[in-house]
């Protein structure tokens, strides 16, 4: 991959861009069978050469710790073989499923005999910013190959021997199936400038999705000239409704929460209707202790449960990524929408519950990208919702809203077949 000087970052950024705008130009047009082609070689790379990827990733993560990283953000760093197989898996389904490109959609015949109708076409270039996770890097990759797009990944400098591992892998699966290698490539820097500089070049970056804290979503967003989709914090809420299922409620609240602790679709806040509680919260919350989770409660919740810690204002709006739970009693489902309402990130939410217009009205008023009816807020992921991977979660209301699988990275164009007609 060609890496101009260090330091020169509107250089860098100009010959990133341009390489990445010749390259969508001839990733548009390639065929299904190319696309997958290289997909495929990719996944078998991925489970070939896993000690290749593994001895990267060691190097990120004995700096990370030698960094003090720990917990949950060491987590989301750390590649396993079995990891690296998801990885490859996730490949796989990828090129599984339908290519989206060239699709025609809606053709209905005017009254003047006109044919109109939209075809599905890539974006173009993407800008990817993210933190962290180097599976993000291999989703990204290939949802992008496989939809026509050719993103410019900018993973952070935790990971970077990792991600400059499985870009290069990338970009050797694009040649063998006959694809130019520029369609992926990777900052290979940790100068931030260099970002500054792509998400202002709106002449050939079509898109900026930015993945990882607040801040960096905040700063994006601020400085880019080029469209932006947020991928957002995930401050997702489960409500347990009066009369829901208590075996049920107590394993969706503890998955929610402790399966994964470190992702943004991991519950945050635990929201109980106030008749349940005392019968809930002492067998769930010894299973949390045993977990090693903390829990931080309103008033009422310590009342049940005096080991909990008082919860702050600003705990109802924090995204922990961790194993600590904000909890509150509310008296009834409406409570418990309006404090999603005013606390929520409009990411993931859940509600447990045996009454059915209860659910009804959960789906109708809580605006989230994806809400459940019982099952765990950490279900609102690509591959679980059947779209073989995602390339981040939006939490902004444009053309995409949840999961960003291979539709999401498709823009559509009115298409007009006629026989002669001119307007009068």
């Amino acid at each position: 991959m060609m890496t101009p000087p260090e330091g020169d970052a509107r250089a860098l950024a100009a010959q990133l861009a341009g390489a990445a705008r010749a390259a969508a130009g001839r990733l548009a047009t390639a065929t299904t069978a190319d696309k997958d082609r290289a997909l495929t070689i990719l996944a078998d790379q991925l489970e070939g050469e896993t000690a290749r990827i593994l001895a990267a990733n060691a190097r990120d993560l004995e700096a990370a710790e030698a960094d003090g990283v720990t917990g949950a953000l060491l987590d989301r760093l750390r590649l396993t073989a079995a990891r690296v197989a998801g990885m490859a898996d996730g490949v796989r389904q990828v090129v599984l499923l339908p290519d989206p490109v060239g699709a025609m959609e809606g053709m209905v015949r005017r009254p003047n005999g006109l044919m109109v109708g939209r075809m599905r076409i890539p974006l173009g270039v993407i800008c990817i910013i993210y933190e962290s996770r180097p599976n993000v890097t291999v989703d990204a990759g290939a949802l992008c190959i496989k939809s026509g797009n050719a993103p410019i990944l900018k993973g952070g400098r935790e990971a970077f021997h990792t991600n400059g591992v499985l870009v290069e892998m990338m970009r050797e699966a694009l040649v063998a199936a006959g694809l130019p290698a520029d369609a992926v490539q990777a900052v290979a820097t940790s100068d931030r400038q260099v970002m500054t500089e792509l998400i202002r070049r709106d002449q050939e970056v079509d898109l900026v999705i930015p993945r990882g804290g607040e801040g960096l979503i905040r700063y994006v967003t601020e400085n880019a000239t080029v469209p932006v989709i947020q991928h957002y914090k995930g401050v997702c809420h489960v409500y347990v409704d009066q009369g829901a299922d208590l075996a049920m409620a107590a394993d969706i609240a503890f998955n929610a929460k402790v399966q994964r602790p470190g992702v943004c679709n991991a519950m945050e806040t635990l929201l109980i209707h106030r008749d349940i509680a005392p019968r809930l919260i002492p067998e769930l919350f010894a299973r949390y202790k045993a977990a090693g989770v903390v829990v931080r409660g309103d008033a009422r919740t310590r009342s049940l449960w005096p080991d909990a810690a008082p919860a702050t204002e600003d705990d109802w709006s924090t995204e922990y990524l961790d194993l600590i739970v904000a909890v509150r009693l509310v008296d009834d489902l409406g409570a418990a929408m309006e404090h999603i309402r005013k606390y929520g990130s409009g990411h993931t939410d859940a509600i447990v519950t045996n009454d059915y217009q209860a659910s009804q009205r959960f789906i109708a008023e809580v605006g989230s990208s994806c809400v459940l009816v019982n099952a765990s807020t950490r279900f609102n992921d690509g591959f679980e919702l059947g779209l073989g991977a995602e390339i981040g979660i939006s939490t902004s209301r444009l053309h995409a809203y949840g999961p960003m699988g291979l539709e999401e990275l498709t823009a559509r164009k009115f298409v007009v077949l006629g026989s002669g007609q001119v307007r009068t």
